[in-house]
């Protein structure tokens, strides 16, 4: 994820603050006023029109004053929930224009953070049921787009391929919650084996409808998608991208976003190579939880059969650690029934022996940081073999080569120097490398003398720089641009030679 990424999402986790504010009760109630009024297919509300809108829907003890709703709205509009404007037609006076009458209606993304607050607070978490109906549905959906693709009706198209996507988005949801739900009942049926008894015979019968009809249908839509794509998917995306009304998206943008949503709905029921498709893993868990259920259900009856539960269990338990003896037969009892072993006692040297005896107990000194396989085994850490070392000997020789070949170059640039001079051409990239670094150390050698500068050398790679006076000043042309040296004259020579 990146920075930006990162500092969006975390700038929008504001329009949640309302729900954990000291007011949370009457920030929900005066978002509710603006959903009851968008109702009513009206946007803008100000604080008096709040009031009067709580004062017919609200309970009692949620009814607020004008004055008490603005700073709330004035909040809201912090959390960037609310959108504010000026409503000049409020004003009855010149003093009252002044002032400015503040409108509030929903922002767009805080529309979308009450609706999932509201969503949350009013969703019934034990209402989870598998969708099998909608198989028929789907497969009808499917001959209606290909017939539409084939009479190049766009329209049409846009309509059947916006219900197949929210049909099968409604069903992948419903069937996730379906066995997050399962999932708890099962967790929780040891204690309260009551609700799941009552509803045992209902739950199976459910499973294995949608399994069976799953089974039947997933062969027939698979057959479907080929009909629909053997008439010109990509035809077909464009028609639906072209029929689009989602005037905020470039053409191309709605293309792109209909082909990955096509993608994902083929995918469903058309298995790609080596993997399963979604319809297929919906399959395999149905299976796996029927499977799960009537296990469960085994055991249930078991226990109902012999009387003897978790619970029962744990009481007889209780019983017997009360009635030991002594307190070696209780921690016997404990070892026997929970499998933990006795303690290990370790002796070792503080390492602040000189304060702390090695006499004194554990108990009343302070801790001491002690190994893990002393802990686990009784036994001091030894430093053990060393360790193999891992030579990357491919590397190395890349490395090697590369700086070869780096030496190689910079050898050639500073002969090219030598041989040719530094005025009158242009000078390549290498050859302005050596050039440069000639220069500062030719120019680091420099001492000031009485007010002159006596002349200075450089050497690299085989070549000497000589840098003397000049009466003029000279220009060295690089790819890189030119160089203006201020009365200073170069030679470069070949010292190998000498």
């Amino acid at each position: 994820m990146g920075a930006a990424t990162a500092f969006l999402q975390e700038d929008r986790l504001k329009l949640f603050a309302f729900t954990v504010a000291e007011k949370h009760n009457e920030y929900l109630w005066v978002l509710r006023a603006f959903d009851i009024a968008r109702a009513n297919y009206v946007v803008l509300l100000h604080a008096a029109e709040i009031a009067d809108t709580l004062a017919r829907h609200a309970p009692e003890d949620a009814r607020l004053t004008p004055t008490d709703i603005a700073p709330l709205l004035e909040q809201l509009h912090t959390w960037e929930l609310l959108e504010r404007s000026y409503d000049g037609s409020r004003a009855a006076t010149l003093a009252e224009y002044r002032n400015r009458h503040y409108v509030y209606q929903f922002s767009q993304a805080g529309y979308k953070a009450f609706r999932a607050v509201e969503d949350v607070l009013g969703a019934r978490l034990d209402d989870a049921s598998l969708s099998r109906l909608v198989l028929p549905e789907l497969l009808a959906d499917m001959h209606e787009l290909a017939e539409a693709n084939r009479q190049a009706d766009g329209d049409r198209i846009y309509r059947k391929l916006s219900r197949l996507d929210s049909t099968l988005s409604e069903m992948a949801t419903r069937a996730a919650h379906f066995y997050l739900v399962l999932g708890d009942l099962v967790r929780t049926t040891e204690i309260t084996p009551e609700s799941f008894l009552v509803h045992k015979d209902a739950l199976l019968t459910h499973m294995r409808e949608f399994s069976s009809d799953l089974t039947r249908y997933a062969p027939k839509l698979a057959e479907a998608i080929a009909v629909v794509e053997s008439t010109s998917i990509s035809t077909l995306i464009e028609r639906a991208a072209i029929s689009d009304e989602r005037v905020f998206l470039t053409i191309d943008e709605r293309r792109a976003d209909w082909q990955a949503r096509w993608s994902g709905l083929s995918h469903w029921f058309v298995a790609a190579e080596a993997e399963l498709s979604e319809s297929e893993r919906l399959r395999e868990g149905t299976m796996s939880a029927i499977a799960a259920v009537l296990s469960l259900l085994r055991r249930v009856t078991e226990t109902r059969r012999g009387g003897v539960s978790r619970e029962s269990q744990l009481r007889h338990l209780a019983g017997w650690f009360a009635n030991t003896a002594t307190e070696d037969s209780a921690h016997a009892l404990f070892h026997a029934v929970f499998g933990l072993g006795r303690p290990r006692h370790l002796s070792m040297v503080h390492p602040d022996a000189d304060i702390i005896p090695a006499s004194r107990s554990w108990w009343e000194a302070s801790p001491v940081e002690i190994s893990r396989t002393l802990a686990e085994t009784g036994r001091a850490p030894s430093p053990g073999l060393p360790g193999r070392v891992q030579r990357n000997d491919g590397g190395i020789r890349r490395l090697r080569e590369q700086q070869l070949a780096a030496q190689r170059t910079r050898s050639a640039a500073a002969r090219s120097l030598a041989s040719v001079g530094v005025y009158d051409r242009t000078l390549n990239e290498e050859e302005t490398e050596v050039l440069l670094s000639l220069l500062n150390a030719a120019l680091t050698a420099r001492v000031r003398v009485s007010g002159r500068t006596s002349g200075s050398t450089g050497s690299d790679s085989g070549v000497k720089l000589t840098l003397t006076d000049s009466e003029i000043s000279t220009v060295v042309r690089t790819t890189r641009g030119r160089l203006h040296l201020d009365r200073l004259q170069l030679e470069v020579a070949d010292v190998t030679r000498r």
